[in-house]
């Protein structure tokens, strides 16, 4: 009996663009589920919930569960509740990170937190960026949810969470350590997460200073797909180089229907 390999897949640039499907990723998604592959798409997204993004890629066309996602606030609440269980956390983001959060066990409060989190969301207060840097100079340590300075929008970019840490980082003299891609434990958390091991899984992304980078310092063969952010052009001035260069998720079919 053939013996596939697992997947950690990117999702914004490999299987959509904004709210569009990008070709052959629905059939990708087929095929993974009819073979009983084990996956996750991996987001440094941690704005939503999985049960929300689930639903987001559902409505566009893939069938992809909330069991099937694995997002940047998801690590963070994972790798805190690993150094400090049950420990109060001082948050800024919206429900995917507030509700990863709870899940992990750990107290959201402004009072004395052990950590400051930072994650995005859709309006900066204020009045919260200021507590959270009272906060880290009074002694709470700095955690970020992902290093993306801006997100896409249909509009066009917004400000993310690298933007707003390194706001935070001026004001108090405190760098965050931020948990999402690239930093390899992004994607130790999501193989736990999925009980397999590196050797045996593939990285499908299509940035290399993020999901590439991650893959090849986790250990994982590693694919860069070219319907997104890296070009032929961006790669030459990259010093590591990905397994394998695809034009599209299309050309990753072909190899699981070989026989």
């Amino acid at each position: 009996m053939r013996k596939y390999k697992n997947y950690l897949i990117d999702m914004d640039g490999v299987l959509i663009r904004g709210k569009t499907l990008i070709p052959g990723a629905n059939e990708f998604i087929e095929r993974l589920n009819f073979y009983h592959i084990k996956y996750l798409i991996l987001t440094n997204n941690p704005l939503q919930t999985p049960r929300d993004l689930a639903h987001r890629l559902q409505t566009i066309g893939l069938n992809i569960s909330p069991k099937k996602i694995f997002t940047s606030a998801m690590a963070t609440a994972r790798f805190l509740q690993s150094q400090k269980p049950n420990c109060k956390v001082f948050a800024i983001g919206e429900s995917g990170l507030t509700q990863a959060l709870h899940d992990a066990g750990l107290v959201l409060t402004d009072t004395n937190p052990d950590y400051v989190v930072l994650g995005e969301t859709n309006s900066y207060n204020f009045d919260q960026i200021t507590r959270a840097v009272r906060l880290i100079v009074d002694g709470a340590l700095f955690i970020a949810t992902n290093p993306d300075t801006t997100g896409p929008l249909e509009e066009g970019l917004v400000p993310a969470c690298g933007s707003l840490a390194a706001l935070i980082e001026k004001a108090t003299g405190r760098a965050p350590f931020f948990i999402g891609k690239p930093n390899p434990l992004m994607m130790r958390s999501a193989m736990n997460y999925l009980g397999v091991h590196s050797e045996d899984t593939v990285m499908v992304g299509d940035r290399m200073d993020t999901d590439i980078v991650a893959g090849i310092m986790s250990g994982m063969e590693t694919i860069l797909v070219l319907t997104g952010v890296t070009s032929p052009d961006t790669l030459r001035s990259f010093p590591y180089r990905p397994s394998r260069i695809i034009s599209s998720i299309k050309e990753i079919i072909v190899d699981l229907d070989k026989p």
